[in-house]
């Protein structure tokens, strides 16, 4: 299931991309070297070695070439520069060097061949390469790469092609010849990974083993380095809990059970409940919770649940609230009706009312009209949305598809009315579909934007938001950029004198290379969940989001997938002299708890402050808002 999970988000995810590689690396670095000496490297081989002003250049004195090695080891490591490899010289690194009676050996990866390969080397008391075993393909969601199944059958993919035209493509992330290139290098458990200029990663399966890394030149011509930064990947740094005074923080459950919360009275009693995968917590206190499914808690490092968007509505018209379950990847995914019992005391009675849903991220909204509550969604590569038929509501759902076959994507989608014209609009990375009049049978009209950005092979954000930014009359669109990357903006609409609509993009937040640019200076990735609600009673709706923790795993496929849980709220502040209008102020909520697929803001006690509810793998949480703490 899951390495079907992890293909078919990238396989959309390189259908379309916009031309923008990160800035820096994707950790935060123990060193960045930025000197004029080689103290604390030595040289190995047929090669000269200077640095200057930060960079390291090599020339090769033969074809053989030679190595710049770290004078100090490491086993599991991070590392990142800038290379430029000029005049036909070969370069790459080498990992976990060891010193062997007759020389070294290591694990070395080529940047000056295709997809970067990796290979298994034994080197000479001089440094020339006497072996070269090129290792097995790994990476993808693993941390620890199984032994080869000798029996196993040839994988074939067959991702579909689609003949329709987007709005932005993958950029091309291959080797520039003679000009600079970003790589980055992540050599964890038993797995090497290479991402050279922001594209997909490409991985090799290694041996355990510890020593220095080193810089290689061979050929001839001339290689330099710049911007050389690494980091420990074995020593892993947890912060101090912290919780905005401004909130009180519940946890409701300990366990990894679901990515995603809903709230409705699912007991009649008066009081909101909260659904969180299998269990529904009761209010007002949320300390009793009972089954609507069989629960089995999940391993938050190594897979996935089930529960990765849930909603809550009466979907069956009898009164009681039922949920449903958006589930993503492989032959489970769809979406699943859980029938409420009407106080009966037992588990739901499920339906699977849509099949083959591709999107990790759904939104419930009333598309035709008041009172019809409808999921929308992406699947089979259309922007689609699904309503009950009210006679048979456990029956398969009446589906809608909205774009055509291609649009759909794994990452990023929204509902809101973008024209003003009074009716909802659904929107994902590649744009917006304009809904016709009712009862007009016309198809929706599609408007091309670039709503997303790509990075590590993926594109596309959380649910996205549609809404007066800069209170210029004109709803904006407010979304992440990449859900297992970086990137939070918002979209100003300007229109022309015909009414034309289009969008200027401001950035929020950007990569770990741009603090200055990144508002507060908050930066963090995989901000795979989003809401929008007024936080602080002044009207104007605000940005719940944070980071989904262990998003692809407790691996390195993402960047910076160790980094603190951290959940925020944005203030939406109008400010006719900021770019656009408007600048966001980011307000921490909490540093260890997070996101998952979604993220929920409400008043939950009715005490006129707003309450923060989120499922993530480390749990279920309630923050609750303090009345009169946060000032408008």
């Amino acid at each position: 299931m899951f390495d079907k999970c992890f293909l078919l988000s990238a396989a959309f995810a390189l259908l379309g991309a916009a031309p923008m590689f990160a800035a820096g690396p994707s950790f935060h670095p123990d060193v960045t070297f930025s000197g004029s000496s080689l103290n604390g490297w030595q040289t190995v081989g047929q090669a000269s070695w200077r640095a200057d002003h930060g960079e390291l250049i090599g020339t090769p004195q033969s074809g053989g070439g030679g190595w710049l090695m770290l004078d100090h080891g490491y086993q599991d490591v991070g590392l990142y520069a800038e290379f430029r490899c000029t005049g036909g010289c070969q370069t790459g690194a080498l990992f976990r060097a060891e010193k062997t009676a007759d020389g070294w050996k290591g694990i070395y990866v080529a940047l000056t061949e295709p997809d970067t390969p990796s290979y298994s080397v034994t080197l000479d008391a001089q440094g020339k390469i006497l072996t070269r075993d090129k290792l097995r393909r790994g990476g993808g969601l693993i941390r620890v790469a199984p032994p080869p199944n000798p029996n196993a059958p040839p994988i074939h993919f067959n991702f579909p092609h689609y003949n329709v035209k987007l709005p932005f493509t993958a950029p091309d992330t291959s080797l520039r010849a003679n000009e600079w290139n970003e790589i980055e290098f992540m050599f964890d458990a038993n797995i090497v990974r290479a991402v050279m200029n922001d594209g997909r990663e490409y991985g090799g399966v290694a041996d355990e083993g510890y020593g220095p890394f080193a810089l290689y030149v061979g050929g001839s011509g001339e290689v330099r380095f710049k911007d050389v930064a690494y980091k420990d990947l074995g020593l892993k740094v947890r912060l101090p809990d912290k919780t905005s005074p401004d909130f009180r923080k519940q946890q409701i459950s300990d366990f990894y059970y679901s990515m995603t919360t809903a709230v409705a009275d699912f007991n009649h009693d008066g009081y909101p409940d909260i659904v969180s995968g299998p269990y529904i917590y009761y209010g007002p206190d949320y300390t009793k919770r009972r089954e609507i499914a069989l629960a089995e808690t999940t391993s938050p490092s190594t897979t996935f649940n089930e529960w990765w968007v849930e909603y809550a509505a009466d979907f069956t018209g009898d009164g009681w609230p039922d949920v449903i379950n958006v589930t993503y990847g492989g032959e489970k995914s769809g979406v699943y009706l859980y029938v409420n019992p009407k106080g009966e005391n037992r588990r739901w009675d499920m339906y699977k009312v849509v099949s083959n849903v591709q999107s990790e991220i759904a939104v419930l909204a009333d598309i035709d009209g008041p009172g019809k509550p409808a999921i929308v969604f992406m699947g089979d590569g259309y922007v689609s949305y699904a309503e009950p038929d009210p006679a048979n509501p456990t029956a398969p759902w009446i589906v809608h598809h909205v774009s055509e076959q291609g649009y759909g994507t794994a990452h990023g989608l929204g509902v809101g009315d973008i024209n003003g014209d009074g009716r909802l609009d659904i929107l994902n990375m590649y744009g917006w579909w304009e809904q016709p009049p009712a009862g007009s049978n016309q198809p929706w009209t599609y408007h091309p934007e670039v709503f997303g950005r790509y990075g590590h092979g993926i594109a596309g954000g959380a649910l996205m938001g549609v809404y007066d930014v800069n209170g210029d009359g004109l709803n904006d669109v407010v979304t992440a950029l990449d859900a297992h990357g970086w990137g939070l903006a918002w979209f100003e609409q300007k229109r022309d004198a015909q009414g034309h609509i289009s969008f200027v993009r401001h950035m929020i937040m950007d990569d770990l290379g741009t603090p200055k640019e990144n508002a507060g200076g908050v930066t963090f990735s995989e901000p795979h969940a989003a809401y929008f609600a007024d936080m602080n009673g002044d009207g104007i709706p605000d940005i719940i989001i944070g980071k989904r923790y262990w998003s692809h795993n407790a691996d390195y496929l993402d960047p910076n997938p160790f980094g603190p849980p951290v959940l925020y709220w944005y203030k939406t502040v109008r400010d006719p002299t900021a770019p656009g209008g408007a600048r966001f102020e980011p307000q921490l909520i909490d540093n260890n708890s997070g996101v998952g697929s979604t993220v929920l803001a409400l008043d939950l006690n009715n005490d006129g402050a707003m309450d923060v509810v989120t499922g993530t793998k480390l749990g279920t949480f309630i923050f609750w808002g303090k009345p009169g703490a946060i000032p408008k």
